[in-house]
């Protein structure tokens, strides 16, 4: 049973339902797939957030993967205020936007010039046009339980048989949108292989997440990603790292430097804004040659590379780019990953924790790997709607979804892990004892 009280939370969201679709701005924050309604959150600090009631909740969704030095660090609030000061915005290039992508490409040798944008789902609509527009094809492969953004050609899901046509997930996409995506299943090389034969000539890219994980973590062998490579090389066909989550979350090269496969066009996002909106595309010089004012291609955004996101990217990626960094975010979340998990096989519960670098996902499974999304039983999605409103209440926050992943920031430190690994263990004996 949930203790919290929510008043606050609950006037609001009553309020919010007058003005947003579901009260909310962005579906999964209705709380539709879990007891109760959305808290509205009124501050953050550090590894801490509070609600408009005044509960406090050490955070594991880290508005949903960007703060990845937590909330509200001082170097990037200077930053951001350093930038305030001089304006918001002004349509117009700034020495931030300089520094930003000079601090990025310094430091990836997977790219040669980006572009930025204002979001993932803008980067990711970019680089596919950037695609097509490259290669003169119009066919694009994506994978089942990857999650690009709400472009309208990749809203689309799998039917039936090997390679099939896309589906729209959504109303208002016009089946002819859908109808230029080839949707696979991952880790189906059959279904890859089968994909290209039927449609070799006109297949402009394969867009994937290297690291899935916006449905559940469906961790890739490297070995899948290889062979991605290979056959985009074989028919001139364009390899798209979606690394919008990914990206200077797993290190700072993302997964590209992660399992060594260098893509054409890689989309980032999160983490680069500092918190703030931001997105970005980068490629080889050769391929952003395509991008107007240079090429063909054209994109354009009024507040892309605007000032204070860029300001707050800069300040957030210089912290990441510290010796050690990552290996210490990787051992608090492998401390967390491994205390619940040896708890869970003790105690013979359904549940494993699956893990990379600073991402976590709570799975119901006793199976070694969830390569796919239907190794994912939607029905022990039950246990997650119960163990979220327990962790709540214990003070711990995850994403309202059990599809969602977790992540664990550079300010979590050795005593907010402690507690979350014993709310997580007593939470999931409320569960399942």
């Amino acid at each position: 049973m949930n203790t919290l009280n929510t008043k606050q939370s609950l006037a609001l969201y009553e309020e919010a339902l007058q003005y947003f679709p579901g009260g909310v701005n962005s579906p999964v924050r209705a709380f539709r797939s879990v007891h109760g309604k959305p808290l509205f959150i009124e501050r953050g600090e550090g590894c801490e957030i509070w609600d408009a009631d005044g509960n406090k909740f050490i955070d594991f969704c880290c508005s949903w993967g960007p703060l990845i030095l937590g909330h509200n660090p001082p170097t990037v609030k200077q930053k951001i205020q350093e930038a305030l000061d001089k304006g918001t915005s002004f349509g117009a290039p700034t020495r931030y936007g300089n520094a930003l992508a000079k601090l990025i490409l310094d430091n990836n040798q997977y790219i040669d010039k980006l572009r930025f944008v204002n979001s993932g789902t803008e980067a990711v609509m970019s680089a596919v046009r950037l695609a097509r527009g490259a290669t003169g094809r119009n066919k694009v492969i994506k994978f089942e339980g990857c999650y690009h953004g709400h472009v309208d050609h990749l809203l689309v899901k799998a039917g039936s048989g090997l390679a099939t046509f896309g589906v729209s997930d959504s109303a208002g996409v016009p089946a002819s949108f859908a109808q230029e995506t080839i949707v696979l299943p991952l880790n189906d090389r059959t279904a890859l292989t089968q994909a290209f034969e039927t449609y070799k000539d006109d297949i402009a890219a394969i867009i994937v997440e290297p690291i899935p994980a916006n449905n559940g973590l469906l961790l890739q062998e490297r070995s899948f990603l290889e062979c991605l490579r290979l056959k985009c090389h074989q028919n001139g066909t364009l390899l798209i790292f979606d690394e919008v989550i990914s990206g200077f979350r797993v290190g700072f090269e993302g997964a590209a430097a992660h399992y060594d496969i260098k893509p054409d066009i890689i989309t980032y996002g999160k983490i680069i804004g500092g918190g703030m909106p931001v997105g970005a595309y980068g490629a080889s010089a050769e391929i952003m040659g395509h991008i107007a004012p240079d090429g063909p291609v054209y994109q354009a955004g009024t507040l892309s590379a605007n000032p204070v996101a860029m300001a707050a990217g800069l300040a957030q990626l210089e912290r990441c780019l510290e010796e050690g960094f990552y290996e210490n975010l990787e051992a608090k979340t492998k401390q967390i990953v491994k205390s619940v998990n040896d708890f869970c096989l003790e105690k013979g519960y359904p549940v494993q924790l699956f893990s990379i670098a600073s991402i976590f996902w709570i799975a119901f499974t006793k199976e070694e790997a969830v390569r796919s999304a239907d190794a994912i039983d939607g029905d022990k999605m039950q246990y997650f709607k119960a163990l979220h409103q327990h962790l709540l209440a214990k003070g711990i926050y995850v994403g309202p979804s059990g599809y969602e992943v977790c992540f664990v920031s550079a300010a979590h430190h050795e005593e907010a892990i402690a507690y979350a690994i014993e709310a997580f263990c007593t939470s999931l004996e409320l569960v399942f004892g």
